[in-house]
C-alpha cells in the first residue's frame, strides 16, 4: 500500500570545501586509510567516498545494506566504518548469483574477505526482499535506474522503496546515487542511457513513506549534457549524478 509521503525541509550540501570545511570523523578517515582498500584509493577524490559516507551518518556499530555493490567500493569503506560490532549486507538479486556464475564469484568475494568479516552477502528476492533484521542505513549507488528496466525485472520504484521502507528501523536512512537523465525525460532512458530524471526518482521514493533529509552536489557535472549513455567513453566515470538521503520518519 502507498504511503503518504512526508514533507520536510531539504538539506542542500554542495559540493564545496566550505560544505565540508568540518574535519572527517576519525573512523571514517581510519576506514578511507584501512589497507583492504588499497586498490580504491585512487577513486576516492571523483567518487568523494569519505564526504558521500559522512552525508549518510554511517556510524561505527551500525547495519549497512548495500544493496548491487558492484566492485565493492562502498561495501568496503562501509565495514571499516561500522567496525567489529556493526554488519554490512551486501544484496544481490538471486538471479545474478545462481551457482558457478561470475556473479557469485564477485559476491562470494566481498562477503568475508580478510578485513572485511563482517560482511554478509545476501542473494535476495527483489519482489520481497528479506534481512536478518532491520537496518540502519540502506543505500544504493548508480542502480535505481535499472529497477524499472528488464535487466531488473521491471521493478517499480515505489513499491521497491516501501519494501526498503520496512527493512529500515525508524530513523533509518535510504542513500540513492544515481546518473542524472535531463529534465523530464522520466524513465524513458532508464534502458538505453542507463540515467534516471531526478525528480522522477525522488517523487517515487517520496510515495512510499520517506522524507527527504539531504541532497548534495558533490557528484554534480555541469558539462555532461545528459545526452549520452553513461559508458561512452567521453563521459564514463565523469557523469552527472545526484545524491539524496531519505530517512524512515521515528513516527
Amino acid at each position: 500500500m502507498m504511503r503518504k509521503a512526508v514533507s520536510a525541509a531539504v538539506i542542500t550540501l554542495l559540493a564545496s570545501s566550505v560544505a565540508y570545511a568540518a574535519p572527517l570523523a576519525d573512523y571514517i578517515s581510519s576506514a578511507m586509510n584501512a589497507p583492504i582498500r588499497q586498490g580504491d584509493r585512487a577513486d576516492d577524490t571523483r567518487r568523494h567516498g569519505a564526504e558521500i559516507t559522512a552525508l549518510a551518518e554511517i556510524k561505527p556499530g551500525e547495519h549497512v545494506a548495500d544493496f548491487l555493490p558492484g566492485g565493492g567500493y562502498w561495501t568496503r569503506i562501509f565495514s571499516g566504518i561500522v567496525g567489529p560490532n556493526g554488519k554490512v549486507l551486501d544484496i544481490w538479486p538471486a538471479g545474478m548469483v545462481a551457482p558457478r556464475s561470475k556473479g557469485e564469484i564477485r559476491m562470494k568475494a566481498l562477503a568475508g574477505a580478510p578485513g572485511t568479516e563482517n560482511v554478509a552477502a545476501v542473494p535476495d528476492d527483489l519482489s520481497h526482499l528479506t534481512l536478518p533484521a532491520p537496518v540502519d542505513v540502506f543505500f544504493t549507488s548508480q542502480n535505481l535506474h535499472d529497477l524499472p528496466t528488464p535487466f531488473l525485472g521491471n521493478v517499480d520504484i515505489t513499491a521497491f522503496s516501501n519494501q526498503v521502507f520496512d527493512l529500515l528501523k525508524p530513523g533509518g536512512r535510504f542513500v540513492v546515487i544515481d546518473h542524472v537523465a535531463a529534465p523530464g525525460t522520466g524513465l524513458s532512458e532508464t534502458n538505453t542511457l542507463h540515467r534516471i530524471d531526478p525528480e522522477v526518482a525522488k517523487k517515487a521514493i517520496l510515495n512510499a513513506g520517506f522524507t527527504l533529509k539531504a541532497e548534495s552536489k558533490l557528484l554534480s557535472n555541469p558539462d555532461d549534457d545528459h545526452h549520452l549513455k553513461v559508458f561512452d567513453p567521453a563521459i564514463r566515470g565523469k557523469t552527472d549524478q545526484f545524491i539524496f538521503v531519505f530517512i524512515k520518519p521515528e513516527r
